[in-house]
């Protein structure tokens, strides 16, 4: 099991929803910012589903949530966000949603990715939801092999988005990790970028279950506080 990884120079953060960088990753983004990584995130839809309330118009949840977004990654240093702006739960593996995360991969050229685990449908006492599931598996096939090979999607090299290889990539939130960040340090930064987020959860929620959870994954690792990831490395 690696522990603390070397910090990447760049990092994509590709993710389905609003909130869910912060939910999967917080606590490693506000980590590696703080010692100069620069992170993208890449917002696959506009959440525009993200409420309870059948009178609200997904236009204006969409609006909230992209504020929201905006918001909580300034907290943990993300300056630089890609809304791709597909509707919320109904995205699919399809070759055009693979031609927009290479397209925004070749622009970003970062050193690593962080994606959700494609093969995580449920686990104790929840179901995945098939967004993250579909960006999981979308973002690692443009990962590997449609980013790094210049005929395909020759469209995008006509944009002049040269072909680029992705070093490292960490999968969040996997069903077999092999690689761990500690988050005490920054497990406070995470709770505040999650707070920013207040059409999804309340504070008084966020500073009950986080600490729990990432106490769980850290006692797994000898942590107090963790966030795992099964990592790979890209030869």
């Amino acid at each position: 099991m690696l522990t603390d990884p070397a910090v990447p120079s760049s990092v994509l953060v590709v993710m389905a929803h609003p909130d869910d960088a912060e939910f999967s990753a917080g606590g490693t983004i506000a980590r590696w910012t703080s010692q100069g990584a620069h992170v993208t995130y890449c917002i696959c839809t506009n959440g525009d589903k993200g409420t309870s309330n059948p009178d609200m118009d997904p236009r204006e949840v969409a609006r909230v949530r992209e504020q929201e977004q905006r918001a909580a990654a300034a907290v943990l240093g993300v300056r630089d966000i890609v809304f791709l702006g597909h509707p919320d739960g109904t995205l699919q593996p399809t070759l055009e949603l693979r031609r927009d995360i290479v397209r925004v991969i070749r622009q970003v050229r970062p050193e690593a990715v962080i994606c959700p685990d494609p093969t995580r449908r449920y686990g104790a006492g929840f179901i995945n939801h098939p967004d993250h599931r579909a960006v999981g598996e979308v973002t690692l096939d443009a990962i590997y092999p449609s980013a790094r090979d210049p005929l395909v999607f020759p469209e995008l090299r006509d944009e002049g988005l040269e072909p680029h290889k992705v070093l490292q990539t960490y999968i969040a939130n996997a069903t077999d990790p092999n690689c761990v960040v500690d988050i005490a340090p920054s497990l406070e930064t995470k709770i505040r970028a999650l707070i920013e987020h207040r059409s999804q959860v309340t504070e008084e929620r966020l500073r009950d279950f986080l600490p729990k959870r990432s106490a769980e994954v850290g006692q797994r690792f000898g942590l107090q506080y963790a966030e795992a990831f099964h990592r790979i490395e890209l030869s």
